[in-house]
């Protein structure tokens, strides 16, 4: 049973260092958009409203994807929480990785990321819109 503890609580720490992560861009991307626009208010044209875009874009796709490693763990999580004692690998088991609800695309589109990244979109076509 200690086995399948540690195993448990090594997909524990996977997981909480995904949602930190997620966390972290979030925060990153609105820093980076703030500052971006903030200090070219003097000075502001097109050619930020589209790096904001690249921006917001380049973190969505990194967050879809720590999103969907730690739905993925999630599920191995689990998997092991149901495996007997002594049927405990320590496997991590990503060559099995195939659900759909991990690929980056999906995830992207999922509400939590959607709502957010969508929303700074918005805001920075809004800026580029009354230039």
């Amino acid at each position: 049973m200690e086995a399948k503890l540690k195993h448990l609580e090594f997909l524990q720490n996977i997981i909480t260092r995904m949602a930190n992560n997620s966390f972290l861009l979030k925060g990153w991307a609105v820093t980076l958009i703030a500052a971006m626009l903030s200090l070219n208010k003097d000075d502001i044209n097109l050619k930020i409203v589209f790096i904001g875009f690249f921006i917001i874009v380049a973190f969505w796709i990194l967050d879809a994807y720590f999103l969907g490693q730690e739905r993925y763990f999630r599920a191995r999580y689990d998997e092991v929480r149901k495996k007997e004692p002594q049927e405990i690998d320590f496997g991590m088991g990503l060559e099995a990785k195939s659900s759909s609800d991990t690929h980056v695309i999906p995830v992207m589109f999922s509400f939590t990321l959607a709502i957010y990244y969508i929303a700074l979109l918005v805001v920075v076509g809004l800026f580029g819109y009354f230039l």
